[in-house]
């Protein structure tokens, strides 16, 4: 029998795996479907923007508890990462006018993925400047 932790520590990593997945098959769904509207601000994206959000905020909150694929010693690098991802997700749309595919992945893609990322960030973040603020 697997030890509880050990437990948690599969259930983030398989979280994280299913993440990116289904925010890279959304995101190239969302380029092929119609790269000129926002899929997000249909009713199927806003569904589907909410389960990438709780998938990742379970992956952060498995993390924040040192139990799930982000150890103690990435959280910084992470962070540093996320931050690079969150923007780029920000600034996708300018580059939906590039070329008629090539834009609109990078659009889907990054805003998916920056949609998947930002609850483990929020929640590692309030982590760091807890650990930062108790010593």
């Amino acid at each position: 029998m697997a030890k509880k932790g050990e437990m948690w520590g599969k259930i983030g990593s398989w979280a994280f795996l299913i993440g990116i997945v289904v925010a890279l098959i959304v995101g190239l769904y969302a380029a092929y479907a119609n790269p000129t509207t926002f899929f997000y601000g249909s009713d199927v994206g806003g569904w589907i923007a909410w389960l990438l959000a709780v998938i990742g905020a379970i992956v952060g909150l498995v993390s924040a508890y040192g139990m799930g694929t982000i150890t103690e010693k990435e959280i910084p690098n992470f962070l540093l990462a996320g931050v690079a991802l969150i923007a780029i997700g920000a600034a996708s749309n300018i580059f939906v006018g590039i070329k008629p595919w090539i834009g609109a992945i990078f659009n889907g893609v990054a805003t998916s993925l920056a949609i998947f990322i930002a609850p483990m960030m929020g929640i590692l973040a309030i982590k760091a400047i807890w650990d930062i603020g108790k010593d």
